[in-house]
């Protein structure tokens, strides 16, 4: 004979572990834009080449004023851990600020260069990429917009 207790049990227990599983399949897909254990950052919706030049999302607030980005330079936002680079007037990029060789904040942007003070890794402020190592892997950029008013978002 079978033990009804038994039975309810084991159909309490296998809901449960249905309810479980569900929520952790869902947890898997919730969140894709953590950093990855190699330093770089997970791909997201946010990566592109270019900026755009549309105004921002109602809800992005301005990292900074295209006004406060020097022509054939950048700033350095070392809160936001981003640099937004002029490469030539009216263009704009960003790129993370986080070195790809050992994760040290880059410090400057420099004769076409974003570089970085640790052990001298240097990014090209065209592209993110590498200019000169220990680095190998290249910055990795972030999709902007630039209001009419001149403020530059996270796109």
């Amino acid at each position: 004979m079978s033990d009804p207790t038994r039975a309810a049990r084991r159909t309490v227990l296998a809901a449960g572990a249905s309810v479980l599983a569900g929520g952790a399949l869902t947890a898997c897909g919730a969140d894709e834009t953590k950093p990855s254990s190699e330093g770089g950052s997970a791909p997201t919706a946010q990566n592109s080449t270019s900026a755009s030049s549309s105004a921002p999302a109602a809800d992005a607030k301005a990292l900074i004023k295209s006004s406060e980005v020097p022509v054939g330079g950048g700033t350095v936002l070392k809160d936001q851990k981003l640099v937004v680079t002029q490469p030539t007037a009216g263009s704009f990029r960003c790129f993370t600020a986080v070195c790809t060789h050992q994760g040290c904040l880059v410090n400057k942007v420099e004769a076409g260069t974003i570089d970085c003070p640790c052990h001298g890794s240097k990014f090209k402020d065209t592209d993110g990429t590498v200019a000169k190592g220990p680095a190998t892997k290249p910055l990795e950029e972030k999709k902007i917009t630039v209001s009419p008013a001149g403020e530059i978002s996270l796109a």
